[in-house]
């Protein structure tokens, strides 16, 4: 089976792959395009570790093929940064402790930017319903929520 030609941009800079026509863009992320970041859990969708953005649009990476990159924008947790500067998201969930064994935070804090680029100012249960696909086994939910949650005062300028 030949490899097709994929022409996207990841984080703001294009890229060029070869890919296997049924590789998933979590494949193509970890394998060739170098970016570890995303993190794969399940392989099958439930558990929001593979969070990406397509066009500001949150998918799972597993559940995507490689090849439906083709001119879109993706957005993965190592664009999140601006150089050495800390996103918000994720200066606070380094803050708040809102993280463990580090497998769902990639996924965490792309569903976070996510929901606070939709809404600035969710209620705690906008941010729990926002945050539903992405299963944590460590931590509980709580420190996740309250460091989303002062994020998005903070962004606001509310804090």
């Amino acid at each position: 089976m030949s490899k097709l030609h994929v022409t996207t941009s990841v984080n703001g800079e294009p890229v060029e792959f070869l890919t296997d026509p049924g590789a998933s863009m979590l494949d193509a992320l970890r394998g060739p395009l170098g970016l570890t970041g995303t993190k794969e859990g399940c392989g099958t969708g439930d558990c929001g570790a593979c969070s990406i953005t397509v066009d500001g649009r949150l998918v799972c990476a597993c559940l995507m093929l490689a090849v439906e990159a083709e001119g879109h924008e993706i957005a993965t947790i190592e664009g999140m940064a601006d150089g050495e500067t800390l996103h918000p998201l994720q200066r606070k969930f380094l803050e708040m402790a809102a993280l463990q064994c580090g497998i769902c935070t990639p996924g965490m804090l792309i569903s976070a930017r996510a929901l606070l680029q939709k809404n600035p100012d969710p209620s705690e249960e906008e941010v729990r319903f926002g945050l539903a696909g992405n299963l944590c086994r460590c931590t509980g939910y709580d420190k996740i929520v309250r460091a989303v949650m002062e994020t998005a005062a903070e962004m606001r300028g509310a804090a």
